[in-house]
């Protein structure tokens, strides 16, 4: 199993929205990074749902419930998506700040480049994350 990090503006698409859904696409990706991450994405493997914008904090995790594929909003047809299922809410929502201060972060995807939409969270970062918020890995 892998992890992620995925990254919505809450004005646009929220958590509370994600979590009404229940199962919904992550569409409008447009770096090519980012969309490389989520064809790496294997079903089941989960991700921290993180608000940026203002709040700039972890409030949720999802499961990668479908592969790749074509994003209906890419007219240019270069972009694809994959479904998200909302898991839980976390306890403790944890800001960039808390995790830029835990030195054990220090090379976190988040930390060094926070613009990325769509990031990787290595296994040990995933348990220290997870410890942060309030649930188990």
């Amino acid at each position: 199993m892998k992890y992620w990090l995925i990254k919505s503006e809450p004005g646009a698409w929220s958590w509370d929205d994600h979590v009404k859904k229940g199962i919904e696409h992550w569409d409008g990706v447009r770096s090519h990074q980012a969309n490389n991450n989520m064809k790496a994405m294997a079903l089941g493997d989960k991700a921290f749902f993180y608000h940026s914008v203002n709040e700039k904090q972890i409030v949720g995790i999802v499961e990668v419930v479908s592969g790749h594929y074509p994003d209906h909003t890419d007219a240019k047809e270069r972009f694809g998506m994959v479904d998200f299922k909302a898991l839980e809410t976390v306890p403790k929502p944890v800001t960039l700040a808390e995790i830029k201060a835990n030195a054990r972060l220090a090379d976190m995807v988040l930390v060094n480049n926070s613009r990325l939409s769509v990031q990787p969270v290595t296994a040990k970062e995933w348990k220290i994350v997870c410890a942060m918020v309030g649930v188990d890995p």
